[in-house]
């Protein structure tokens, strides 16, 4: 548990740093060159008394360092997403297998039950730490320890909550990216906006153009955060559902395939 911990860890600076270098490198060498064109091409046309519609082309909506950020964020939380989302899946492909090889109609007495334990002790030592093999191997343990099939459904019962609430807490980090996407935008509205009031001077003489690009600015950061915002919460909440399902799953199995062959004296 604690390696696998220590190597989710690594996985998200690496993460967050691939990231960082990726999104800074893109928006360096051709979203900021792009919008800054459009924009001194736009300021020369209407400094020139030239009659234009502005376009709000992508490369000037995502140009400014509030949307770089969301951008990065998004990455991120995306990339844990991921990670999380394949461990997931693993742990489901294994409720297809038999970790259990109980016939039909056949009783599990308390003494049978360390037999029956050798299989999922034989597992490779990272299909040992998934959920469904810890499940039923607690079983066992307690089954032949008291012999009682009600403290084997408590047991089973106790492992799927505990999972599903350590499943609910490993996803802190990315409800604090959903949290703080939205938050950057608002800030980047703040400047954008305070901005627009420190050159409403230039606006009264008849300069609008840095009034413009302020509120450009403003507008454009919460407008990117809340979309960006919207894509991680449905990523995540689709996790959540694969996650709440492999905890059910995994009881589901534990009833069907060893409850309720258990016989106590």
């Amino acid at each position: 548990m604690k390696t696998r911990m220590s190597s989710e860890f690594i996985f998200q600076i690496f993460a967050l740093l691939i990231a960082i270098i990726v999104v800074h490198a893109v928006y360096v060498g051709a979203i900021r060159p792009a919008a800054d064109a459009q924009i001194r091409e736009e300021m020369a046309l209407q400094a020139a008394g030239g009659d234009f519609v502005p376009e709000r082309s992508f490369a000037v909506v995502i140009r400014d360092f509030e949307q770089e950020a969301c951008f990065i964020l998004l990455i991120w939380a995306l990339a844990i997403m991921a990670y999380k989302g394949r461990r997931t899946l693993k742990e489901q492909q294994i409720m297809d297998r038999a970790l259990l090889e109980v016939p039909e109609g056949t009783s599990v007495l308390p003494e049978d039950a360390r037999e029956y334990s050798r299989s999922l002790e034989a597992l490779p030592d990272s299909e040992q730490d998934y959920l469904l093999p810890r499940t039923l191997l607690a079983a066992l343990q307690r089954f032949a320890t008291t012999g009682s099939i009600q403290a084997v459904s408590d047991t089973i019962k106790e492992q799927c909550e505990v999972e599903s609430d350590r499943l609910d807490s490993e996803l802190s980090m990315v409800r604090y990216i959903a949290w703080a996407i939205p938050s950057i935008g608002f800030i980047g509205t703040v400047r954008g906006i305070g901005d627009a009031l420190g050159q409403a001077y230039k606006a009264v003489e008849g300069d609008i153009s840095g009034v413009t690009v302020s509120l450009g600015v403003a507008f454009n950061s919460t407008f990117v955060a809340l979309v960006l915002s919207i894509v991680i919460m449905f990523c995540l909440h689709q996790l959540q559902l694969s996650q709440e399902r492999l905890v059910l799953d995994a009881q589901r199995y534990a009833d069907k395939r060893l409850l309720r062959h258990l016989v106590a004296h």
